[in-house]
């Protein structure tokens, strides 16, 4: 009797690749132009050909490029009291100061590498303006401001306000660069700043010929914006003041630094709501931001501080 010996082979198993996002489209954004007295601002997001779903959670992306500020003897440059609703506003200073001042007890000032993260939520106003003393010497301004949709389940939150500074805020050197970790995972750093969503928001410097790779999970909506230099990836290329849209077909992000280049780095977990928004109120329908108006008029956003010029109490 004889005995046969049989050998199965293991079966065969496919594991993905990891695979770098396509950059789909790049777009140059609205004309400068002025908010208030103070902030030159060129619009890039919303922009022509870029959907409000392609984008979320963020709502508006404004970039203030570098500009000279004469000396000013009196007054303050900036805007003044303003309400909003539904939304966190995050601003990111580079060069000169902005203070900033609400109506639910916050204030402070930020300068070249900080960042203020307000959060809007049920209702807030506040004012933002050249702090005094780099308003009466002038000089260099760059400055960025974010808008990021909050979901339903937060828009009637209390208030809040994130006051982070540069040294709060982490920096990792890579090859040719350094990445500043403000919101969301970088390798295995994490930003300081709290979100309500998942969140990635980097500061990106890279000298000319470097890479940057980042790992996003694939379904992030994902945006680049290259304050200055020049990007390239999969053979598009973005420069200063563009902002590049990645589509959402790979594991990670991958570009190179044409030149030395100065970016940053947008990615978050889309909010699959309704938007309907008017002026500086984000809500999910139509009778949500009539109430909001309402309720600013009626004074249900509070008053402002009564050292503020023309407060009522």
């Amino acid at each position: 009797m004889s005995t046969t010996t049989q050998t199965l082979s293991s079966p065969t198993v496919h594991t993905a690749l990891p695979r770098a996002r396509t950059l789909e489209s790049v777009h140059g954004g609205g004309p400068l132009h002025w908010v208030g007295d103070g902030f030159r601002v060129k619009t890039v997001v919303p922009s022509g050909g870029i959907s409000q779903e392609r984008v979320s959670p963020f709502l508006l992306l404004d970039h203030h490029p570098p500009y000279d500020y004469a000396p000013l003897a009196q007054g303050q440059r900036g805007v003044g009291w303003h309400p909003h609703r539904g939304f966190e506003t995050v601003t990111l200073a580079f060069q000169g100061h902005v203070a900033h001042r609400d109506n639910a007890g916050h204030s402070g000032v930020i300068g070249p590498g900080d960042v203020q993260w307000m959060t809007a939520a049920s209702g807030i106003l506040h004012e933002e303006y050249h702090e005094q003393a780099f308003s009466r010497r002038g000089g260099p301004f760059e400055m960025l401001q974010l808008w990021v949709n909050l979901p339903r389940t937060h828009k009637k939150d209390a208030p809040g306000y994130q006051p982070i500074t540069a040294a709060q805020i982490p920096t990792v050197a890579i090859d040719g660069g350094t990445v500043r970790v403000i919101a969301g995972p970088f390798g295995d750093t994490r930003g300081p700043a709290r979100t309500f969503t998942p969140i990635t928001l980097l500061d990106v410097r890279l000298r000319a010929g470097s890479d940057l790779h980042v790992a996003l999970p694939k379904h992030h909506n994902t945006l680049v914006l290259v304050a200055s230099g020049r990007i390239s990836s999969g053979g598009e290329r973005a420069s200063q003041g563009d902002v590049a849209l990645f589509a959402n077909d790979g594991d990670f992000l991958t570009l190179r630094a044409d030149e030395d280049t100065h970016l940053l780095v947008l990615s978050g977990e889309p909010i699959r709501e309704p938007i309907v928004h008017y002026g500086p109120f984000v809500m999910n329908s139509q009778r949500e931001v009539i109430e909001a108006i309402h309720d600013f008029e009626a004074g249900r956003f509070g008053s402002v501080p009564e050292d503020a010029p023309g407060a009522t109490s």
